[in-house]
């Protein structure tokens, strides 16, 4: 059986993801065979694997960060949100239903717990040490009892528990202190302690805190990593992602020509896969910028319409704010506009949705001559072929089904003039067509502009991935936390009240799962017996807020206590 732990956050984007891809690069490049793993996902930037399986992009970021071949095990259970009440379930890598939070988290979650388990074992049966990413805080003592990616699987696998605190935000002590003391007796005696991320200044000011904190909670912080500018790791979810005047970050260096390349971005709503822009950003004097404003669109050299969960809501959102118009006009006078996979959607010229919006027949931009139909089964492909003269490899994530009746074929898609389209993602990442596709849009837009000749987004992402692991080896106590993946938590770690009561029946506790039996995993996990999910991959199940507190400010009236206030 091999070593594990579980990283978990006391907040969403406190940094888990970073710091679980940052520790696989410092445990592979020290010999120890390593695998990512995260039980449930919420994310609308997914991957397809080799064998045609779609998880979490996060985790595909990781699986390369340890240098192994990302797979379906590593993230079981992907939740794609379709809108502010439901989400798409992606088991095992292929999609079984759309599903309400109640629905999910009324007891159809905790039937997942097995599935969850055995993917679980059957790393460890591969890896030397499986290191886990949690999802949000531990401490959402309302869904405790359901949890299957923070408390429920440490329990289960009895992994000890690293808490990732982004000190940025402000307020890190609290949200240590707070975060163990809102967890159950049984699961604080895996909390083994914490990691500070993000810290500007002099780690000496830090320290009698950190000293304080450990008088009050009798766990130690394993290392304080500095803030580390220009990191284009993959984002895990675009929802959280405040996107008014977000710019992507890119190399610091000049244009290699003379002019600089704007890359607008149009942030339409449900954006899924936007890390497709990553490449470009990439890209000496190339600028990606991401835009809600039809009046953002003048000065772009190219456009880009991004891929989305909700095609005809995204078509809607740019007819109401005029960039619809604005692309139609742009196509019409020659300027550059690229659609991907949703994007490509919006473009063509008649839309037939019964799948995920139920629409009906909806007109597109008409911009392309292209038909879509949506298909109750998704497409999930890893294409390879060749544009504008160079080798091309991507990924297909989508139930649209092209119908091209025109134009110049473009990667499966088509180009009429200045405009493309395509169901692939990443294929940005291939060089020498990024390179070739800059050239041809430079030369529509009269800017004097050249790609530079060395670029390599491969090179660059592994340039990345190694300064996590610096970041790691440099600032994080690596003895004590390969103690921690090869032992498990330390013992006689003191309770810190009150703690919340162990609530009968907790995901984790006791023999439940299979890490916790010992028993042999199965050679292919299936969808449990019990996870009864309404309707096909486009129905729209029963209504409830998925997404926490999106929408909370037009319904606070209804909600909010006005008198008390």
């Amino acid at each position: 059986m091999s070593g594990g732990l579980l990283v978990a956050g006391t907040t969403s984007d406190a940094g888990k993801s970073v710091v679980t891809a940052g520790i696989c690069r410092w445990l592979v490049r020290r010999g120890v065979k390593v695998a990512p793993f995260k039980a449930q996902n919420m994310s609308l930037n997914s991957f397809v694997t080799r064998e045609g399986a779609e998880i979490g992009r996060a985790q595909a970021m990781q699986a390369q960060a340890a240098r192994v071949e990302p797979t379906a095990l590593m993230n079981p259970v992907l939740l794609k949100p379709g809108s502010d009440r439901s989400s798409q379930v992606v088991l095992m890598g292929k999609p079984v239903g759309e599903m309400s939070a109640r629905g999910y988290h009324g007891g159809r979650q905790e039937a997942l717990l097995g599935t969850v388990t055995d993917c679980l074992e059957q790393l460890r049966s591969t890896y030397d040490a499986v290191i886990c990413e949690g999802a949000g805080s531990p401490a959402e003592i309302n869904l405790r009892r359901t949890d299957i990616v923070n408390m429920g699987i440490a329990r289960a696998a009895r992994f000890p528990v690293l808490v990732v605190g982004d000190i940025d935000r402000g307020g890190v002590f609290a949200s240590f202190f707070g975060t163990t003391a809102l967890l159950s007796a049984e699961d604080q005696s895996l909390v083994a302690g914490y990691l500070v991320n993000k810290f500007r200044g002099d780690v000496s000011l830090l320290e009698p805190g950190l000293d304080m904190l450990y008088g009050l909670t009798g766990r130690r912080t394993y290392g304080v990593l500095p803030y580390a500018h220009g990191l284009g790791i993959d984002e895990e979810d675009g929802l959280r992602v405040s996107l008014r005047g977000a710019v992507r970050e890119s190399v610091v260096a000049p244009p290699h020509g003379e002019d600089v390349l704007r890359v607008a971005v149009c942030a339409v709503p449900l954006m899924s896969n936007f890390t497709d822009v990553d490449a470009l950003a990439a890209e000496p004097g190339v600028v990606v910028r991401f835009v809600d404003r039809a009046e953002e669109l003048a000065d772009a050299d190219l456009v880009i319409v991004p891929g989305t969960r909700g095609t005809v809501k995204a078509l809607a959102w740019l007819r109401e704010r005029g960039l619809a118009d604005a692309l139609v006009r742009r196509a019409a006078e020659g300027r550059p506009v690229l659609g991907i996979c949703g994007g490509f959607q919006v473009l063509g010229e008649r839309i037939e949705d019964e799948v995920e919006s139920r629409a009906g027949v909806v007109d597109g931009l008409g911009v392309l001559p292209v038909r879509i139909r949506f298909d109750r089964d998704k497409t999930l492909a890893r294409p390879v072929g060749s544009a504008l003269g160079e080798p091309v490899e991507g990924y297909e994530i989508h139930h649209g089904v092209a119908d091209v009746r025109g134009g110049e074929p473009f990667l499966d898609g088509c180009r009429v003039g200045a405009v493309w389209g395509t169901h692939w993602h990443g294929s940005l990442e291939s060089d020498a067509f990024r390179r070739r596709f800059l050239v041809e849009v430079a030369r529509a837009a009269g800017r004097r502009f050249v790609p530079a000749p060395d670029t390599s987004f491969g090179v660059l992402r592994e340039e990345q991935l190694d300064r996590l692991g610096d970041l790691v080896e440099e600032h994080a106590d690596t003895d004590a936390l390969w103690r921690l993946i090869e032992g498990g938590a330390p013992g006689g770690l003191p309770f810190v009240p009150p703690g919340a009561p162990s609530v009968p029946g907790d995901v984790g506790a006791g023999a439940g799962g299979a890490a916790s039996r010992g028993a042999a995993p199965d050679p292919a996990p299936q969808s449990p017996e019990g996870l009864e999910i309404a309707g096909s991959a486009g129905s729209s199940g029963q209504e409830l807020d998925f997404a926490g507190s999106a929408g909370l400010g037009r319904e606070a009236e209804q909600h909010v206590d006005q008198e008390a206030l």
